[in-house]
């Protein structure tokens, strides 16, 4: 059975105070994603209200069907590094709009919702090795430090190189640095909602050096900025089958991933099957509700050491979600110097999985090693992954290895081998 950091057994049973401690402290440590989320969804032409407004539905709708049929106290919010991915790689690398982009989202979620409901699911779980899992993983968080050591300013395009520090006698650069230290601080201090003090003290530290400018000015909301139409027009064209492949193995393994760790620090394992269920029908409703998809939240982890034990801690956090939609005005004012820290963090959180990965064995690190090089030097997510799930079969017959190759996986890898030979025929 799990134990807590006290060394005494977790209770899968909870009191309704705590409860509601466990929900308040779940919302206001992932609230964070409401302005970040809204701001890379941005990123693939939509604006930061509209995006923050499809990230608080999600997550309402998400956690409070969590707490209701999962009647578990487990959060789902836009995952980081698959907002990347929807933004960076989908929309933008693919020229595809934003409504089609969201068509991707649709199907890859039917498809993690098919393994949800069979036995495919565990075939893919069981066909892709752990390395190369975590190597994922590893990349996108890479990916996220990237992103947020350019929205702040420190990263920039060099005239003489790919990249180049940022100029230091910018008032944007010196926000983005002491918010940085300052985010670091609090999260290496353990700080309650230390995301949610770094956004509201970083944006204090915009307003004072000029950055961002008050305003209370009301959102209007319009019906078309809620409910979205996935649109199917590049369903034809195999760039859209090549962006489905890659979101889809994601959603798959990292919510199962996430999903298995946090239910086992519940001590409620049992409930597996219908937590994984109710995360895959939640990624579907993302594509009409104008957002990447959602996963179980690593935060997660912080609810249950509140003593978060039951639906109840979900349906408190949901409801909290839902009200935030009131005070859009004033969280459209965090600028990009207050969210590229938590990127930045959240970046080096993912990163640290690379302790997961069996150096000593170059069968299974040369190719982890590609992907996590490969996805912030590509500034693609799809790409990376393909670099190192085609080395893998290749690696692993050069130093006969042959037996660790499973038919599945060697279908993948021809598949990601058939994307690349797609773009240099230049179909």
């Amino acid at each position: 059975m799990p134990y807590n950091s006290q060394g005494s057994k977790l209770n899968q049973k909870g009191n309704f105070r705590n409860e509601i401690v466990a929900g308040l402290i779940g919302y206001f440590t992932t609230v964070y994603i409401v302005v970040v989320n809204g701001s890379i969804l941005s990123e693939a032409g939509v604006s930061l209200e509209t995006g923050m407004i499809a990230t608080i539905l999600v997550s309402f709708l998400g956690t409070l069907l969590m707490g209701l049929v999962g009647r578990l106290p487990l959060i789902l919010i836009p995952g980081m590094g698959i907002n990347a991915l929807f933004a960076y790689t989908i929309v933008q690398g693919t020229d595809l709009s934003f409504h089609e982009g969201l068509a991707v989202v649709l199907v890859a979620a039917i498809i993690f919702l098919i393994t949800a409901f069979s036995k495919l699911g565990i075939i893919l779980k069981e066909a892709v090795p752990d390395s190369l899992k975590h190597a994922v993983t590893v990349g996108l968080g890479f990916f996220l430090i990237l992103i947020g050591l350019e929205k702040s300013g420190l990263a920039v395009s060099g005239e003489n190189t790919i990249i180049e520090i940022g100029d230091f006698t910018s008032p944007t650069v010196i926000v983005g640095i002491i918010t940085l230290f300052l985010a670091l601080f609090l999260f290496v201090k353990n700080v309650p909602a230390n995301f949610l003090i770094t956004m509201i003290i970083g944006t204090i530290l915009a307003s004072i050096f000029g950055i961002v400018i008050p305003s209370t000015e009301p959102v209007n909301i319009k019906a078309e900025e809620i409910l979205f139409l996935p649109s199917f027009t590049a369903v034809g064209q195999l760039s859209f089958w090549l962006a489905v492949f890659p979101l889809a193995l994601i959603l798959i393994f990292e919510n199962m991933g996430l999903l298995h760790g946090q239910l086992y620090m519940l001590n409620q394992n049992e409930k597996y099957g219908r937590a994984y269920k109710v995360t895959a029908f939640s990624t579907v409703t993302c594509a009409f509700l104008g957002t990447s998809p959602t996963v179980s939240a690593a935060e997660n982890t912080a609810v249950i050491a509140s003593k978060g034990r039951t639906g109840a801690t979900a349906i408190i956090t949901a409801l909290l979600f839902l009200i935030t939609i009131f005070i859009i005005p004033w969280v459209t004012m965090i600028p990009n110097t207050a969210i590229s820290p938590i990127l930045i963090i959240v970046g080096f959180l993912m990163a640290q999985n690379i302790r997961q990965i069996p150096l000593d064995d170059l069968s299974e690190s040369v190719p982890a090693y590609l992907i996590i090089a490969m996805i912030p030097f590509t500034y693609s997510i799809a790409d990376g992954m393909a670099f190192g799930f085609i080395a893998y079969p290749i690696v692993k017959l050069a130093m006969g290895k042959q037996k660790d190759l499973s038919v599945a996986l060697l279908i993948i890898s021809a598949l990601f081998l058939f994307e690349f030979l797609i773009k240099i025929i230049g179909i």
